[in-house]
């Protein structure tokens, strides 16, 4: 975690002339931001993120904004630590993988199989649960014939070895889902996939589309699937976010179509209703969010558990939500960072207890300021 806390303290004038009043073009290094103070413990001392642990109770007040931890990114879409507290950034759009960190930004691979179009690309990837032992990282992403998972390694500084291990998922240029998440309790990687512009895949349990997905490192459906299948849960429309909590529960926010968006707390075997219900009421048989939002609200992607709370990054809504959880699901909602930022992609929960917080201005849909795509950083 030193490195981490390296850069938490870097004073504001060394970082500020790292491009701070230019946009960088495509193709060009994004570079560090700046951070103002660092957080009341260091890294070593900060609660540990792991679910098997206790988390302590939610600081009160809003979430503070301590800096930028990185500028003129292109639309990045994944966000994943690495055991020294550094950590890999995706950009949907340019194929590029970044190592953010130490107060630097730099390029550490390029994912050539990605075809960018739309919504679909390079989008969520995941660090192995014992990197420190086999250095493997997971890479979700859109190519020309499908949605696909690829492992790979980070070694060296550089991303290497990939190969795919889950191929066939349904693709478009929309819906595609794309987030990644390895369980805390059972070690087995949860992927999130959307409908593909088909409603009907999302109900059909042979497809792949729609639905949340559980393997292990090989590809493979995990043992406890129900069916012997990789779905873990369906009738999901699109989900871009999932998060676990100190309870060891996995959390799904999820883009309605005209109505409610969603948040779910995701079950074995759950059907979460997509096509029959968008929002609550669904039929019989199907499982209703846990919370709902408008549209124009939220249009959720991102989600983090830091702090004893849920963290959902809006991008249509430009706003951070806070989600209270307790034993019997969520107790409340609260918007924070309302039009501040513009289009919020990422939320991630950092190791020593803060969360990283991404812009989605530069997507094609949003209005960047010249430092844009940002990386935020704060404390929850």
């Amino acid at each position: 975690m030193k490195r981490l806390a390296a850069l938490l303290v870097v004073p504001t004038l060394l970082l500020s002339a790292c491009g701070e009043d230019t946009q960088p073009s495509a193709g060009e290094t994004p570079t560090a931001g700046e951070t103002s103070g660092s957080p009341e413990e260091s890294p070593e001392e900060s609660p540990s993120a792991s679910a098997s642990e206790s988390v302590e109770a939610p600081r009160s007040g809003p979430p503070e904004v301590l800096g930028t931890v990185a500028r003129g990114l292109e639309a990045p879409w994944g966000i994943a630590f690495l055991p020294d507290g550094s950590a890999l950034v995706t950009e949907r759009d340019t194929e590029r993988v970044f190592q953010v960190g130490d107060g630097e930004v730099r390029q550490v691979g390029t994912i050539g199989q990605a075809a960018p179009g739309g919504e679909a690309g390079l989008l969520g990837l995941a660090v192995s649960p014992s990197f420190e032992d086999d250095a493997r990282v997971f890479f979700y992403l859109t190519t020309d014939t499908d949605n696909r998972v690829l492992r790979g390694t980070f070694r060296d500084g550089e991303v290497g070895g990939l190969e795919p291990i889950l191929t066939g998922i349904p693709k478009n240029t929309y819906h595609d889902g794309g987030q990644l998440a390895f369980g805390p309790e059972d070690e087995q990687l949860y992927v999130a996939t959307g409908d593909a512009g088909d409603p009907d895949l999302a109900q059909d349990r042979e497809s792949l589309a729609g639905k949340v997905l559980r393997v292990d490192q090989d590809g493979e459906p995990s043992r406890g699937n129900p069916g012997g299948s990789p779905v873990w849960s369906y009738g999901h429309r699109n989900v871009q976010g999932l998060a676990f909590d100190d309870r060891g529960r996995l959390w799904a926010s999820e883009f309605g179509q005209d109505t409610f968006d969603e948040l779910n707390l995701i079950v074995r075997g759950g059907n979460y209703g997509w096509p029959l219900a968008e929002g609550r009421g669904g039929p019989e048989g199907t499982i209703d969010p846990e919370v709902q939002w408008a549209t124009d609200d939220a249009s959720p992607s991102g989600l983090a558990f830091a702090g004893g709370r849920l963290w959902m990054a809006a991008l249509r809504g430009e706003r951070l939500w806070r989600i209270g959880v307790d034993a019997d699901g969520a107790t409340d909602d609260r918007a924070f960072l309302e039009g501040e930022h513009g289009r919020l992609r990422l939320a991630a929960a950092a190791p020593d207890g803060n969360l990283w917080v991404a812009t989605s201005n530069r997507d094609g849909r949003g209005e960047p300021a010249d430092d844009d795509d940002r990386i935020l950083l704060l404390r929850p």
